[in-house]
């Protein structure tokens, strides 16, 4: 069985979204500190042929406090409008932005279970048929840190090839999983390209730009465009 542990990120960009494709099960790591700055309440859209960062407002969020005790904040009639604007005339508007709209005006308001349901609406809607897990669901010991509380994850699922996104080569040890009879690989991104209205590609944006300049069927072309390392 394949399995992946990520931090829930805000509609993220491709290669979390090729991980999720990888794996039977995807762990959503909500019971680990949250990280400022980082991909857990913001991401970037399209906006007049330029990047735009769109972030979730949160009350309470600090470093000291775990991503599923913070609260999402006001502020996503907002962020929905902005993403209205900027793809009101992108091809696959009208059969996105009902999701996109479903997925901001959630009455959820803790922050781990509000981006938890975002992914699994989005994995639905891309029919992924990965099954997710939030990490806090499961009895572990929760002193272990690191690569010792991701391999107690993996044996407690009984998982045997676990995946981990390209960025976490200087993290885990291949020889550590091996021991206890589990396959790691990285999951590297090979050439992600498609057209964005007629403007030069920016890449690594959310997964909303990809859905509203792609159908599902091409969809999963880009999300098959990687390989394991």
């Amino acid at each position: 069985m394949k399995l992946a542990v990520m931090q829930p990120y805000f509609l993220p960009y491709a290669g979390y979204w090729q991980l999720i494709s990888a794996v039977d099960y995807f762990v959503i790591f909500d019971d680990v500190n949250f990280i400022k700055k980082g991909y857990i309440n913001r991401n970037s859209i399209l906006a007049n042929g330029k990047p735009q960062l769109i972030t979730l407002e949160l009350f309470g969020a600090s470093q000291n406090k775990r991503i599923n005790e913070i609260e999402v904040g006001g502020n996503r009639k907002k962020i929905l409008k902005t993403i209205e604007l900027s793809y009101k005339k992108a091809p696959f508007f009208d059969k996105v932005f009902p999701l996109i709209t479903e997925i901001l005006t959630s009455d959820e308001k803790n922050l781990a279970k509000f981006v938890g349901c975002s992914l699994k609406k989005i994995s639905d809607h891309l029919d992924l048929k990965t099954k997710f897990v939030y990490s806090s669901d499961i009895r572990k010991n929760n002193d272990l840190k690191a690569q010792d509380k991701i391999l107690e994850i993996v044996s407690l699922l009984e998982a045997t090839h676990y995946i981990n996104a390209i960025g976490g080569q200087d993290l885990y040890d291949k020889n550590r999983f091996a021991k206890k009879n589990v396959v790691l690989n990285f999951l590297h991104t090979t050439v992600l390209e498609y057209q964005q209205f007629n403007n030069k590609f920016e890449p690594n944006l959310s997964i909303v730009d990809i859905m509203m300049f792609n159908d599902i069927g091409e969809i999963d072309n880009i999300l098959s465009r990687y390989k394991l390392v």
